[in-house]
């Protein structure tokens, strides 16, 4: 049996070896379990349509002094993690330049069709995939990069063409996205990134099995079992510390029936409530198994063979068990769980977990919840699946809103579902794979998606919501079922603090808060973008104009590592910019600034982090914010600011 087992991973698992190597992408899945550093952010920018309906093809912010259509606009430390754009080929080839750290020059140059072959963006990081020609409506381009660009200052991205409209006759298509990290301070040398790309292009296409330290794993070998309906049976149990390093089960039939009815059961630490629990199509990434879905660490390939290759380390035990819902016995014709020692440090590291699975249904109007998590940690994947009402219809049009950590504005969306997957035109030909995910289906539905999230985690500190559409403007019958997968801790890591209304008289008294220069105070009713964009809000807000300032007092917690600021505001402009000052010191690390804006749905939720080294050991500090104008006059609204003390370490558990 273990024969088989390495035989058939060696010559099925595409890209798996990549972990027990060295580099960028081998220490990011390694470094998976860890919180991400205090203050990280996740982010996103694309050709949302303003009015929340389906126009999701224009993908610009403003045209600079050079001519240049801006795409991204970003102040501080961060890091480019995706960029995905959909192009007909019928037009022209766009040429995207990428400024950082406040250069006049761009580092990096690329056009669309580059994607793939031109230093960094080599294959299998960057790719393209040819949409089919759809009655006329393509053929299509759909280039991504998952190749990180880090930056120190900031970043600008632009196009030497402006990304607008859908009309192929007349040279329009503008759909597309980067999605990518702030950071509250400098991680470190940002060229040190790009000198691996071309070895991790290599890493990535080596084939192997993957178990971590190999010399100091050990192998459980399942062996075939029968799973009757109702059946449980343990896989494996494991007393003392560790990481489970690999699941992988052979089943003689890998059908739809299965992967959605036999549900995988997995507790760490002996915790009340499992920590994994949900079908097995969605714990491998495929919940059809109609073609082989190979990502780098979930897949069900050829034969039956399906794994799971997240790191999941636990300090006191693990237990892992098979249960069969379904009507029909289930064969396990064997396969193998993996565990290796565990060296992560308890206080830093979180538990792989999934949101209870969302099960198969519709709800009329709004969003499908697809999974909500509490405490502290980063989402590293999501598995959604989709049904219409009959075969070949088109079931791609409903976006993604990820919200985090209590905003209101979607914190990461898609230009249409598989645009979250980084490909576009729907789902029309399945299956469609690159190492961070893909889908498989029948043509145009049922689908079923899978992204990992393995370079662009989401962190959170307080909670992660992960929501879909079901249609342009949730006016279609679609019935998803899915769950997100997260590293996680019990605990927030960000705690609330304090709160102030700019508008009211009260509130300002209390903050002893204080404007001067030009400002006023205005009314609206609006909405936000995203799921609560039915839900219309009055409220009262503050608009600045050039020389105004705005300084406060507030509450935070000695022992922090940091400080968030959310503001609430009004985006009826864009490009809104402040200074922000800490007991008379300015932050250097960034100033305030929120590029996009949105006449339609016009409030906002925006975060600012000030770094440690401004606030620890404080029990209050007071906050001057300088509005400033970034385009033609100063753009800078606030209706309210939440204030978050962040927990040093790692939140407790």
């Amino acid at each position: 049996m273990k024969r088989m087992i390495c035989g058939a991973a060696v010559s099925l698992l595409v890209w798996q070896s990549i972990v027990a190597q060295d580099g960028l992408i081998g220490n990011a899945v390694r470094n998976l379990p860890l919180l991400a550093p205090a203050g990280t952010e996740i982010h996103y920018q694309g050709s949302i349509d303003k009015t929340g309906g389906n126009a999701d093809w224009d993908w610009y912010l403003y045209e600079d002094a050079n001519r240049e259509w801006v795409v991204l606009d970003v102040d501080g430390p961060g890091c480019i993690q995706n960029l995905t754009q959909h192009r007909y080929l019928t037009c022209s080839d766009p040429l995207f330049r990428f400024y950082l750290d406040g250069s006049s020059e761009a580092q990096y140059e690329v056009r669309l069709s580059e994607l793939g072959t031109k230093f960094p963006f080599c294959r299998p990081l960057a790719d393209s995939y040819i949409g089919p020609y759809d009655n006329g409506r393509g053929p299509i381009r759909v280039a991504r990069s998952f190749v990180p660009l880090q930056f120190n200052k900031s970043c600008k991205v632009t196009t030497d063409v402006r990304l607008f409209g859908n009309d192929r006759m007349r040279g329009e298509s503008g759909w597309g996205h980067i999605v990518y990290h702030t950071f509250a301070s400098p991680l470190c040398d940002t060229l040190a990134v790009y000198k691996e790309s071309l070895e991790n292009a290599r890493l990535l296409k080596r084939r192997g099995l993957v178990v971590g330290a190999d010399e100091r794993a050990d192998t459980v070998t399942v062996p075939r079992t029968d799973l009757q309906p109702g059946g449980t049976c343990l896989l494996a149990r494991v007393d003392g510390g560790g990481v489970l390093s690999a699941v992988r089960l052979f089943a003689d039939r890998a059908d739809a029936e299965a992967l959605q009815t036999v549900w995988v059961e997995i507790t760490f630490d002996g915790h009340d409530a499992p920590d994994v629990l949900c079908p097995i199509g969605a714990f491998f990434g495929n919940s059809f198994g109609y073609n082989s879905t190979e990502y780098l660490l979930m897949g069900v390939a050829e034969g039956g063979m399906m794994y799971n290759t997240f790191p999941m380390p636990f300090w006191q035990g693990a237990s892992l068990r098979l249960h069969n819902r379904g009507r029909r016995p289930f064969a396990l014709a064997g396969g193998a769980v993996v565990t290796s020692a565990n060296g992560y440090d308890r206080a830093s590291a979180g538990y792989f977990r999934n949101t209870p699975y969302y099960i198969r249904r519709h709800v009329e109007g709004e969003d499908s919840r697809i999974g909500t998590a509490t405490g502290s940690g980063k989402m590293v994947a999501a598995h959604v699946t989709c049904w219409a009402e009959r075969p070949n219809v088109i079931s791609c049009e409903g976006d993604v809103h990820v919200y985090i950590d209590d905003e209101r504005t979607p914190r990461v969306q898609s230009d249409g579902s598989e645009s979250f997957v980084s490909y576009g035109w729907g789902f029309p030909t399945p299956p469609e794979t690159h190492p961070f995910g893909g889908y498989d289906g029948l043509a145009d539905n049922p689908w079923s998606m899978t992204r990992l999230c393995i370079l662009d985690s989401y962190p959170f500190d307080r909670n992660i919501s992960f929501n879909i559409e079901s249609g342009e403007r949730n006016d279609q019958y679609l019935e998803h079922a899915g769950t997100i997968f997260y590293y996680g801790k019990d605990a927030p890591r960000a705690v609330l603090t304090d709160s102030l209304l700019t508008a009211d008289s009260r509130s300002r008294r209390r903050h002893s808060c204080r404007m001067s220069g030009p400002h006023a105070v205005e009314t609206a009713t609006s909405v936000y973008e995203g799921t609560y964009n039915n839900v219309k809000l009055t409220r009262s807000f503050v608009s600045y104009g050039e020389g105004s300032e705005l300084s406060f007092g507030v509450r935070i917690n000695p022992d922090n590592d940091g400080v968030r600021l959310l503001r609430t505001s009004n985006q009826r402009a864009a490009r809104q910019l402040a200074e922000v000052y800490v007991d008379g010191c300015r932050v250097e690390e960034r100033d305030w600034y929120h590029a996009d804006g949105n006449p339609h749905m016009q409030w906002l939720d925006d975060s600012f982090v000030i770094p440690a080294r401004y606030t620890r050991g404080k029990s209050s500090v007071k906050i001057r914010i300088v509005p400033k104008a970034a385009g033609a006059a100063v753009a800078w609204t606030d209706a309210a600011y939440r204030v978050y003390s962040l927990r040093a370490g790692g939140g407790g558990e």
